[in-house]
């Protein structure tokens, strides 16, 4: 659905029963759910799925993130929310940005380009490390209006669906940081852990 200014709006932000958002608190390193192989899961039938979209929506804006998986608000179902639109001025494709991602799965990978890059994570605050991902891959999914892509993804885009889309195989981006990077961030693993963390959003 398309508002007055010709953007593209998911149906469900145009419901009269959308009410109040909610802020979640965002699960950090150490909590098990983090570690879950999350499945498949029937978005008809899911209840107030919207409204948990809305909320990872709000949640991911709030905490100045561009990604923002289910595992991280404390669900293990395959669900993630991406949101580009601050990129926008050095990247106007993204303008507008906004998707969630439903049952999404990396089908096939180019791994002929392999790109290197600093990524964070709103579950390991205050960690910072570079990783090498594919710059070009294949993705199935549902999106917020259960209409189904299959697409091949490059770029930035690409990068974020990858970290996130590791949250809902029980993975974080430190698992695939050089073994010596691995040996350095311990100490704040482990701090984060303990519940020694410093940043300006909830967390659990």
């Amino acid at each position: 659905m398309r508002n007055t200014c010709g953007t593209i709006v998911p149906a469900f932000l145009l419901s009269p029963f959308r009410i109040f958002l909610m802020i979640l608190p965002i699960y950090t390193y150490g909590q098990p759910v983090l570690r879950k192989q999350c499945e498949d899961f029937d978005p008809e039938t899911y209840p107030e799925l919207q409204q948990l979209i809305e909320n990872m929506y709000e949640t991911m804006k709030r905490s100045e993130g561009v990604g923002l998986a289910a595992p991280q608000i404390g669900k293990a179902i395959r669900l993630a929310v991406i949101g580009l639109d601050d990129l926008k001025e050095d990247h106007p494709e993204y303008e507008g940005y906004l998707h969630a991602f439903i049952n999404p799965h990396i089908v096939e990978v180019d791994d002929s380009e392999m790109v290197s890059m600093e990524e964070g994570c709103l579950s390991l605050p205050g960690i910072h490390e570079p990783v090498k991902r594919p710059a070009r891959i294949r993705v199935k999914w549902l999106d917020e209006n259960l209409q189904p892509h299959d697409e091949w993804v490059e770029g930035f885009l690409a990068r974020v669906m990858q970290h996130e889309f590791d949250h809902l195989d029980g993975k974080v981006f430190t698992d695939r940081i050089a073994p010596l990077r691995k040996q350095m961030v311990k100490s704040k693993l482990a701090a984060i852990m303990k519940g020694k963390v410093a940043c300006r959003y909830r967390t659990k």
